[in-house]
């Protein structure tokens, strides 16, 4: 066999196990999507309990990937592709045991562990293995275009099963997954890049618990009060860690996120706008799966069909993205994406919360889908070519690291945002909606307290007021009750909507006025003092 022979072997054998290590992260991370009114029922979860299921998965994968790079760098990425694989099916396993939400979330964790290798080590083995920056560019589009078909037939694949009151067998399937995994990446090519690399414990310390800090407060304030002690301080706590963090990334010789790179105009803008962005994105995705999942409580599998508009035009797609990416300016590809995005949340916030036809979304979420299919690929593109090929492993795991914030982000906030709104709307109205209800004392209280302590959603979810003992029969939930909660939430949801919206659009203006006509997508902007990566 021939040198070029052999190469083209290795590099068939690597973009294989590249893009299925990223299919199952992906199944993994999605698959809450569809279940979010499932879970809500099986486990009766507040607002924010039901955020975390996403969170809980998010937050590790975020936190973690600078670390996986560099461990990917300096050791090899093959095993550890394998080992997070292995992760991802061990957090499975739990979530498919689950009995309560709290062991969900643990399940959830360690699969977001697993994620946290997945993503960076398998677009580092890509970047690693490409022969050209065309090649590269070509197995981005292919590798992101993965991404979206594990978006896409995770929730769709739970829906059914949810419809078909299983949904723990979902788990199962990504536990297949992850063995198919462990064996295709047998065979793909090792790769490393230790020269300059080293584990920077206090960096990534302070990162960890910065992070945490923050997305802890703001998950929690929605629900709890942004004015506690706790929250506040766990913000300050959050904000001074991430303080630290960079002034330890200024000083070390060798950083884990190095900070010079954000000197360049193209990744710094393309860095901000992918955040806000990503965020925009997974907000209008997890707020569509709450205003009929947990809300209306339509069938999951409708909303898993609606996923399939939402990711399937990031895999359709695939061919022209790759073509965009490498012969127009990323200003134009990213600008037009996310105005996709913003008009899909700005659409959703007009709708009725009463009206049951989930049909009104397809629309939306297919322009969401385009938008996403636009960016996605554009943004790993720049951010990866504007860096020497040498950094291509610290280049992967920051735009991973950007872009999985912004998806963390996307739950968090905006279920924060409309759960806090919602409950003060609730809370503003309960006590002429129970005096209307005409029901007697203890009812009354219990039914005030299950809306102070549980909120909305809990009020829209309970068929029943519950007695307060064995002679003391439930009765049901009032509907006036129920309609000021139904009418708060979908008041709250459809605020999100349109500021999410605003945000995409804002995102849009930035790559619209940041970037320059000039240059491909697939085109690097090295700095002065760094080689460019080779180009064939």
């Amino acid at each position: 066999m021939t040198q070029t022979a052999a190469h083209k072997q290795g590099y068939t054998a690597t973009v294989v196990a590249g893009c299925f290590a990223v299919l199952l992260a992906q199944v993994a991370y999605s698959l809450p999507g569809a279940l979010n009114g499932t879970l809500q029922q099986e486990f009766q979860t507040t607002g924010a309990e039901l955020a975390w299921i996403t969170a809980a998965f998010a937050i590790p994968m975020v936190v973690f990937e600078l670390t996986t790079g560099v461990i990917g760098d300096l050791f090899g990425r093959r095993r550890l592709l394998q080992a997070g694989a292995l992760l991802t099916a061990a957090g499975s396993l739990v979530s498919h045991l689950a009995g309560t939400v709290e062991v969900l979330w643990a399940g959830q964790v360690v699969a977001g562990l697993g994620a946290a290798i997945l993503y960076p080590i398998s677009l580092a083995m890509l970047a690693a293995v490409s022969p050209s920056q065309e090649a590269r560019s070509k197995a981005i589009a292919v590798w992101a275009g993965f991404l979206s078909i594990g978006a896409a037939i995770s929730p769709l694949m739970g829906g059914w099963l949810a419809a078909e009151g299983d949904w723990r067998t979902s788990y199962l399937v990504v536990i297949a997954a992850a063995v198919v995994s462990v064996v295709v990446t047998r065979f793909a090519t090792d790769s490393s890049a230790p020269q300059g690399r080293r584990l920077d414990v206090p960096g990534q310390v302070t990162l960890a618990l910065g992070l945490i800090a923050v997305l802890f407060a703001a998950t929690q304030g929605s629900e709890a009060g942004f004015a506690r002690p706790e929250i506040i301080g766990a913000f300050v706590a959050g904000l001074a860690l991430l303080g630290a963090f960079v002034a330890i990334e200024l000083r070390t010789d060798v950083p884990l996120l190095q900070l010079g790179v954000f000197a360049n105009r193209s990744y710094a803008v393309v860095a901000i706008a992918t955040v806000i962005g990503m965020f925009a994105f997974l907000a209008i995705c997890f707020s569509m799966s709450i205003w009929l999942g947990a809300i209306q409580h339509q069938s999951a599998l409708k909303i898993g069909v609606l996923f399939l508009f939402v990711q399937g035009p990031a895999f359709v797609l695939a061919p022209l993205v790759s073509h965009l990416i490498r012969n127009f300016s990323p200003r134009w590809v990213l600008t037009a994406g996310f105005a996709l995005i913003a008009a899909s949340g700005v659409r959703c916030s007009t709708f009725d919360v009463h009206d049951m036809d989930w049909t009104r979304f397809i629309a939306p979420m297919l322009a969401l889908g385009v938008g996403f299919a636009l960016t996605v690929g554009s943004l790993t593109a720049v951010a990866i070519n504007t860096v020497p090929l040498r950094l291509a492993g610290m280049a992967s795991a920051t735009t991973n690291l950007l872009r999985d914030f912004g998806f963390a982000l996307g739950p968090v906030l905006v279920a924060a945002f409309a759960v806090s709104r919602a409950n003060d709307d609730l809370g503003a109205g309960v006590g002429r909606a129970i005096g209307e209800s005409g029901l007697e004392p203890p009812y009354a209280e219990i039914a005030g307290g299950i809306a102070r302590e549980g909120g909305a959603m809990a009020v829209n979810s309970m068929p029943v007021v519950p007695g307060a003992g064995a002679d003391m029969p439930p009765v049901p939930m009032p509907e006036s009750l129920r309609a000021l909660a139904l009418e708060s939430l979908g008041g709250a949801y459809g605020l999100a909507f349109l500021v999410v919206g605003l945000c995409a659009a804002a995102a849009a203006a930035l790559t619209l006025f940041g970037l320059s006509d000039s240059g491909r997508a697939g085109v690097g902007e090295p700095s002065a003092d760094e080689e460019p990566a080779p180009t064939g």
